[in-house]
């Protein structure tokens, strides 16, 4: 028998998996996926980085990352340059940044649907106890 920790637990992966699957559904038109948004959002947020420091940011391994950059290289989305020592560092290009847009645009419209659900207070509350797991984490408090 589940006790409440473990409902909880529970709904929020449900919630998580929910809201990717419209996110996924959503940014099919506009030729994009999930991992593809977020690996352009990090590297518009963080132009240069490593291909480590984008795995860290889109909760990726390495090489997944990896596998994941070459296919935006290949979409024509994004640039690899060398940088210090072995390091290559990404940046967007034209195309990616117009893409970054787009997805953006339609993320948005599905995350407000999404949490449409909740009034803003509420929004603000569960962003303030979410926020509070992941520093408690992020600290070794929990």
């Amino acid at each position: 028998m589940l006790n409440h920790i473990q409902y909880l637990g529970r709904a929020v992966k449900q919630a998580q998996y929910r809201q990717h699957r419209a996110l996924e559904t959503a940014l099919v038109a506009a030729g994009s996926t999930l991992a593809q948004w977020d690996a352009l959002r990090a590297i518009g947020r963080m132009p240069g980085a490593s291909s480590h420091d984008l795995a860290l940011a889109t909760f990726q391994t390495d090489q997944a990352f990896g596998t994941l950059a070459n296919r935006l290289v290949a979409q024509g989305l994004i640039e690899r340059r060398p940088g210090e020592g072995r390091r290559i560092e990404h940046f967007l290009n034209k195309q990616g940044e117009r893409m970054l847009v787009t997805a953006n645009e339609i993320a948005m419209q599905v995350l407000t649907d999404k949490f449409a659900v909740l009034n803003a207070t509420e929004q603000k509350q569960l962003l303030k106890l979410l926020s509070k797991l992941v520093e408690a984490e992020d600290t070794g408090l929990e």
